[in-house]
């Protein structure tokens, strides 16, 4: 039986989806969160469907076992590729967020007509995306890049570097005559909205961008909300974060995704099957 004094769930291929993390925590602070991230697998954009599926499956009931009342999905390219599996085998019995939906519904109410993605490989390939925005509006224009390398940019720190952000974003989205006049970007990976006011820079704020952080913790609090299963006592939770794959380096970076210095436990899930 679920109760709202029950943590929320959180994985990631990797601590990318801190910010999804840290966002929710920001929105809902009484809530407990346990984070996973498979760090061991990571980038997951490279990596098959199939794999990605399985390692969600694993992660998932790793999850259940703590007694989380609600998993959220903090990666674009497993929401592309596992939600549904996900959703199949465990919707009924416990809510699974993914990063997609609710974001291309903020799209979709926007009322652009012109929008660009860009994403990992393996999120672009899948074309979920396009399908999904297609189905709120078949009239909008799309366009999507892989921005493969992006996500390594971010984790080594570059991104507080403006001018080498700024000769990357020209290099991804000036040169592409597809970004030329979009209304819209959507960032497809939840490390890209540490360089939101990059490519509002490069814009010269005149689009949107459109983000999964604050969208993803206004839908959980909604999903909780209507199942009755939001915290409401006062409570200064003590959240737990876990990566399947531990380096001095990740902790130190958990720093640009959170915010803060946070203490990461290894959890080696991979070899205890």
């Amino acid at each position: 039986m679920l109760l709202p004094s029950h943590p929320i769930g959180i994985f990631d291929s990797g601590i990318g989806g801190l910010t999804v993390a840290q966002a929710i925590a920001q929105m809902l602070p009484n809530e407990q969160i346990i984070y996973f991230g498979d760090t061991a697998h990571m980038p997951y954009g490279e990596k098959s469907a199939e794999a990605i599926q399985h390692y969600s499956l694993k992660i998932s009931e790793f999850l259940r076992q703590k007694q989380c009342k609600i998993i959220v999905i903090a990666c674009s390219t497993a929401s592309a590729v596992a939600y549904e599996l996900l959703q199949s085998q465990l919707g009924h019995k416990i809510d699974v967020i993914n990063v997609i939906d609710p974001v291309v519904r903020a799209v979709a109410q926007s009322g652009i007509n012109r929008v660009g993605v860009i994403a990992t490989q393996r999120t672009t390939k899948s074309g979920v995306y396009p399908q999904k925005l297609l189905q709120h509006n078949n009239q909008i224009s799309i366009a999507a890049k892989a921005t493969g390398s992006l996500a390594s940019v971010i984790e080594e720190g570059m991104f507080k570097d403006p001018p080498t952000m700024q000769a990357i974003m020209r290099y991804y989205l000036s040169n592409d005559p597809q970004f030329t006049h979009i209304e819209g970007i959507i960032l497809g990976c939840t490390h890209y909205p540490l360089i939101k006011q990059h490519i509002l820079q490069l814009y010269n704020n005149q689009i949107q961008v459109f983000d999964a952080t604050v969208t993803i913790a206004h839908e959980v609090e909604q999903a909780l909300a209507q199942r009755q299963l939001l915290r409401a006592d006062k409570a200064d939770p003590h959240h737990h974060f876990y990566v399947s794959d531990f380096t001095q380096s990740f902790e130190q970076a958990t720093q640009i995704f959170f915010g803060k210095y946070i203490h990461l436990n290894h959890y080696p899930i991979w070899e205890l099957l």
